[in-house]
């Protein structure tokens, strides 16, 4: 039986270097095998006995090569993913899944076709605070979740001349940091039924969305999901109502400042939040307590990913759920266009 998944990561540049690398290099049954990058010096830095090659189609030519991460521009990830499921690879995609739904339904249908895992990479599922949450939720600390508010925001004033901030598909602050908002709520609350979104281009020189607000409809609940470039202080992570209680959390999982930080998982206090941003619990008597965080693994997808080729799990991200965050981002988009209210009927792939 095979015990070892050897990996070829395509594309060393800050999401392939900060972002999987380390974990794949990290988890047992995994071996960072080959970087398709132009920047080899950077990989023999981090990893000396790694093969660096130039071109994607050198990994899917080798037998060698079990899985295939996609660490990529956005625009990119579907025809980079299908190749490799054409060459008979397992495949991981960096989030956003991909530009449109028309690209993943064909990604979905052709790993299906092929028997092979195809998986997303939505890491903040597996950050410190949103487990601490997703926890509370199935203890029925909240009660009946009524309003569930999440907040990305950060302050960066100047517009940058990279692709997630040139005007072509797929850049944009929705698709950034809204993809991961959109699977939060969606892991948490389900498929919602109707999408309302706004848009804005707040920065000076911006051609990309940097700015987003929207609201998703559960019948008469509901998520607000909001991101902005330019907020020094955002007023909170996480605000979340239900019948018996709320919870209220400032501060973002530690784990991409420890990476950028030069740490690396499996560390005695790799996704470890410092107690001063642990989130409260308030109760309608106006009791409150602090909720301790749970550590935060990214590595844990990776783990899930060599428990599902190995043993048959499933993926950590199902495709079908990260087809439907593109789903949702499009109707978003369409939303904010025509200032309507989206019917996501139709829109959205749900599992059998």
């Amino acid at each position: 039986m095979q015990d070892v998944i050897k990996v070829g990561l395509v594309g060393y540049g800050f999401g392939g270097r900060i972002f999987h690398a380390p974990f794949i290099d990290a988890v047992e049954g995994l071996a960072l095998t080959a970087v398709v990058t132009s920047q080899a010096d950077k990989v023999k830095a981090d990893f000396h006995n790694v093969k660096v090659v130039k071109e994607t189609a050198v990994l899917l030519t080798d037998p060698l090569i079990d899985l295939i991460v996609i660490a990529t521009p956005n625009t990119s990830h579907f025809p980079l993913a299908q190749q490799a499921l054409l060459a008979g690879k397992h495949v991981v995609v960096d989030k956003p899944f991909t530009i449109d739904t028309a690209e993943a339904d064909t990604l979905i249908n052709l790993a299906a076709e092929k028997g092979l895992l195809l998986s997303v990479y939505q890491n903040r599922r597996f950050d410190s605070d949103y487990r601490t949450l997703k926890r509370l939720v199935k203890q029925g600390k909240l009660g009946q979740v009524h309003t569930y508010q999440a907040h990305y925001d950060r302050h960066k004033p100047v517009v940058q001349d990279r692709w997630r901030e040139w005007d072509e598909p797929g850049a944009g602050l929705l698709y950034d940091l809204g993809a991961h908002l959109i699977d939060q709520a969606v892991d948490l609350m389900g498929q919602p039924d109707s999408v309302w979104a706004d848009l804005g281009y707040q920065r000076a020189g911006a051609q990309a969305d940097d700015y987003f607000h929207v609201v998703l409809r559960f019948g008469q609940r509901r998520a607000i999901l909001h991101g902005g470039s330019l907020v020094a202080r955002p007023p909170f992570r996480f605000a979340v109502h239900g019948d018996a209680g709320s919870f209220i959390k400032q501060g973002l999982d530690p784990q991409e400042g420890a990476l950028l930080a030069g740490e690396r998982p499996y560390t005695p206090h790799w996704g470890v939040e410092p107690e001063g941003i642990h989130g409260q619990l308030f109760k309608p008597s106006g009791e409150s307590v602090m909720v301790p965080s749970l550590r935060g693994g990214y590595e844990d997808f990776y783990a899930g990913m060599a428990r599902a080729i190995l043993q048959g799990d499933e993926a950590p991200v199902t495709a079908v759920s990260a087809r439907n965050v593109i789903a949702i981002i499009r109707a978003a988009q369409e939303s904010a266009k025509t200032g309507c209210i989206i019917d996501l009927r139709g829109w959205l792939r749900y599992k059998s």
